[in-house]
């Protein structure tokens, strides 16, 4: 059974709150779960201490089972000392698309072919000079 250490949503509408359980990874984002090991109150101010709580003791229990934390929960971790959060990386993410890659060449091409005309004289000019 792979287990996921996560969030789930409690809490009113537009008052959100959340505990942090570990839970099957096939079962749904408020359903069922084997533990709640902390909360994380999102409404309070970031240096308050009630904001994040946890159980350190059970989740490292539970990551020595296997458990593995969501990207938000590592992060939670982390800040507390028990994991690391991954770095994350994507370069491409932020490349331009084929079509606007296209764009672009075009602008560079009318450009370049704009300085060449510019830098080149014209004949009569050449004519009038000699």
């Amino acid at each position: 059974m792979a287990l996921k250490i996560r969030l789930t949503r409690q809490g009113a509408k537009k008052r959100p709150f959340y505990r942090i359980v570990v839970a099957d990874v096939r079962s749904p984002r408020d359903g069922r779960y084997l533990e709640i090991v902390g909360t994380y109150n999102p409404m309070l101010a970031k240096d308050d201490e009630n904001r994040i709580t946890l159980k350190e003791d059970r989740i490292k229990h539970w990551m020595g089972h296997g458990a593995l934390p969501t990207d938000r929960v590592a992060g939670f971790l982390a800040a507390v000392g028990i994991g690391e959060k991954a770095t994350r990386n994507n370069p491409n993410k932020a490349k331009p698309k084929a079509k606007a890659q296209e764009r672009l060449r075009e602008i560079e091409e009318a450009a370049k072919s704009a300085a060449e005309a510019a830098a080149a004289p014209a004949p009569a000019e050449e004519a009038a000079e000699a």
